[in-house]
C-alpha cells in the first residue's frame, strides 16, 4: 500500500508539478542567487528596511510647498521615456535600489497621452498638448484637432494654431530656447514654433511629395527661422542641418541638402541679424565651446545632418566633434541666464525613442542615463527657489521589464527559462524589428540567446510579432517637478495641463497666474 501512495505521488508531481508551489510564482530553491546590490549585507536586517522608511517618511511630513514665482522653467523631455524605461535604467546606472537624478524630485504625477483621434498617440499630437495647452489629431504639430492629418491648407487659417509657452514666456519679456538630440525640425521640438499638418514637412521637398504647394504652406524649417515664435528663440540646438540646405555641401560630411527650393536656410537665419545683433551658427563641439555667452544674443547649433549620434556611438565610435546633451544644456542655459528677466528652456533626449523604435534597448537605456545626467547638472546649476524643472516623457513604448532575474543582474541578460528549454530576456518588446533576429523562421521556434552577441550596441532585443518600427504604448507616463509650485504636478492629469502648470507658476501666458492678486 505505501508503494502505491507514493507512486501516486510521483505520478502527481510528474504530471501536475510540485503541489507546494505556487503555479503563477516559480520558485528558485535550487538556485538560491545571493544579493549583490550596494547594501546586500544591509538589506537583510530589519533595521535597514525601517530606518529607510523612517527617513522616507520624515522627507514627506517635512516637506514645504514652494510658493515663490518661478524666473526660470526648464521643461525636460525624455521622448517614449516610459515607467519601465526608467526602471531598467535605474539598473543600468547601477542598482535597483538608485534613484536617476530626477527621481529625487519631491513630487510626481501621471499624465495621460492620447490624442484626440487616436489612442497611442506620436510625438507630434503629444507636443502640441505638452506644449501649448490643447490637443490635437496625430502628426498634427501646434494645431487644433479641426485641423485633419496632411490637410494641404487646413492650417492657413490662423484660428487652428495653438501656441505654445516658449511663446508665451517670450511675449512676458523673457527668453527661450529649444535643446534636442533628434533634429531641431522634428515633432518635438517643432512643438515650441511650428503650426503644421503634418510632421514629415520638414523641408519644402516633403510638402510637395504630398500634393501640397510649398510656396503657400511653409515647412517646419522655414517656420523655425522665418515664424512667428521660431525666428524669436534665443538658443536652438540639436541636429538636422540637411532640412535647411539645398544643393549646398554639408560641411561635415560633403553631402547635399534635402530642400528643393535653393534656399540656404542656416544663412537666412543668420542675415535676420538686426543692427548691432550677435547671431552666431555652429555645427561642432569644438565651435560651441568657444562661443562667449555673454556676447551672443542668438545662437544656432546644429551638429548633424539628421538627428545627433547615440551616446554609445559617441563614446566607442570616437565622435568627439559631437556634445553629449548635458553639455548642450549647459551652454544653452548660459546664454540664457542673460536675461534677468528669466527664461523657458524645452530639452528633449530624444534618442530614447529612437532606439526603442528599433528595439536597441541598450541605446535605449543609455540614452535615458544620459538623459538624466543633463537633468542633474541644470539641477546644480540652478536654485529650487527660482527655477521650475519638469521631467516627463510624451508617450511610452510596448518595451518590458519582465521575468526573474536574481537582483543585480545585468538588465540586458535572460531572466530565466521559459518552457521551450531556452532563456528569455528581461528586456523585450511586444511587437518590433526583434522577432525577425530571434525567431527561427524554418522551424517557427526561438533562437538560443546565448549563442547572440549580446554585448553588442545595436543588439536587437526579442519581439512578440514582428513590425518594421516597433509601436508606441498607451498607458500614462510620469511627470517629475522641482521647484516652485512643483507640488500642482501631483495626481492624475490630461497631457494638456502640464504647460497651463508651468506657466502659472512662471507667470506668463493668458491663463491663471500665481502672481495674480485674484489667485492668492
Amino acid at each position: 500500500m505505501k508503494l502505491l501512495v507514493l507512486l501516486a505521488s510521483f505520478v502527481a508531481v510528474v504530471v501536475l508539478g510540485n503541489p507546494l508551489d505556487d503555479s503563477y510564482h516559480p520558485s528558485f530553491r535550487d538556485e538560491q542567487a545571493s544579493s549583490s546590490s550596494r547594501n546586500a549585507q544591509q538589506e537583510q536586517t530589519i533595521e535597514y528596511w525601517k530606518e529607510n522608511a523612517k527617513q522616507t517618511v520624515d522627507t514627506l511630513v517635512n516637506r514645504k510647498d514652494n510658493t515663490n514665482v518661478a524666473k526660470n522653467v526648464i521643461m525636460f523631455l525624455g521622448d517614449g521615456m516610459s515607467i519601465s524605461t526608467v526602471a531598467m535604467a535605474r539598473v543600468y546606472a547601477g542598482g535597483e535600489e538608485r534613484q536617476l537624478s530626477f527621481e529625487q524630485f519631491p513630487y510626481i504625477g501621471m499624465s495621460k497621452t492620447y490624442c484626440v483621434d487616436y489612442q497611442v498617440p506620436d510625438s507630434a499630437c503629444t507636443a502640441t498638448a505638452y506644449l501649448t495647452g490643447v490637443k490635437g489629431n496625430y502628426e498634427t504639430i501646434g494645431v487644433n484637432a479641426q485641423v485633419p492629418t496632411t490637410h494641404c491648407t487646413a492650417t492657413l487659417d490662423n484660428s487652428t494654431h495653438t501656441y505654445s509657452i516658449a511663446k508665451w514666456a517670450m511675449d512676458a519679456g523673457k527668453d527661450a530656447g529649444v535643446v534636442t538630440t533628434t533634429r531641431v525640425t522634428h515633432a518635438s521640438p517643432s512643438g515650441n514654433y511650428a503650426h503644421i499638418a503634418d510632421r514629415d514637412w520638414e523641408s519644402n521637398g516633403y510638402v510637395d511629395a504630398k500634393g501640397c504647394d510649398s510656396e503657400v504652406l511653409d515647412d517646419i524649417a522655414e517656420q523655425l527661422v522665418h515664424g512667428e515664435t521660431g525666428k524669436r528663440l534665443k538658443v536652438i540646438m540639436g541636429g538636422g542641418r540637411r532640412e535647411f540646405l539645398d544643393t549646398d555641401l554639408d560641411p561635415e560630411y560633403g553631402t547635399q541638402g534635402y530642400r528643393t527650393d535653393g534656399k540656404n536656410l542656416i544663412q537666412e537665419w543668420l542675415d535676420l541679424a538686426e543692427e548691432g545683433e550677435n547671431r552666431t551658427y555652429v555645427w561642432n563641439k569644438q565651435d560651441l565651446f568657444n562661443v562667449d555667452p555673454a556676447r551672443t544674443d542668438k545662437l544656432l547649433a546644429l551638429f548633424e545632418p539628421s538627428h545627433c549620434a547615440y551616446n554609445l556611438d559617441r563614446v566607442h565610435k570616437n565622435m568627439e566633434g559631437e556634445p553629449s546633451l548635458a553639455e548642450m544644456v549647459d551652454r544653452a542655459t548660459d546664454i540664457l541666464s542673460n536675461n534677468e528677466n528669466g527664461f523657458f528652456l524645452f530639452v528633449e533626449g530624444g534618442r530614447i525613442d529612437h532606439g526603442h523604435h528599433d528595439t536597441w534597448g541598450r541605446l535605449a537605456i543609455d540614452e535615458t542615463v544620459q538623459f538624466a545626467e543633463a537633468i542633474d547638472l541644470a539641477r546644480k546649476k540652478f536654485s529650487e527657489e527660482d527655477t521650475l524643472i519638469v521631467v516627463t516623457s510624451d508617450h511610452s513604448h510596448s518595451v518590458s521589464y519582465s521575468g526573474y532575474a536574481s537582483r543585480s543582474s545585468d538588465i540586458f541578460g535572460w531572466a530565466g527559462t521559459a518552457s521551450d528549454g531556452l532563456p528569455y530576456m528581461t528586456l523585450s518588446y511586444a511587437n518590433g524589428r526583434g522577432y525577425n533576429d530571434h525567431i527561427d523562421l524554418e522551424t517557427k521556434g526561438r533562437k538560443d540567446v546565448r549563442t547572440m552577441d549580446t554585448l553588442e550596441d545595436y543588439f536587437r532585443f526579442p519581439a512578440t510579432l514582428p513590425v518594421d518600427s516597433e509601436t508606441h504604448g498607451g498607458e500614462d507616463v510620469a511627470v517629475y517637478a522641482s521647484g516652485p509650485w512643483a507640488h500642482l504636478f501631483t495626481g492624475s492629469y490630461e497631457q494638456h495641463v502640464i504647460p497651463h502648470l508651468m506657466a502659472y507658476a512662471l507667470c506668463v501666458g493668458d491663463g491663471l497666474k500665481a502672481c495674480d492678486e485674484s489667485t492668492q
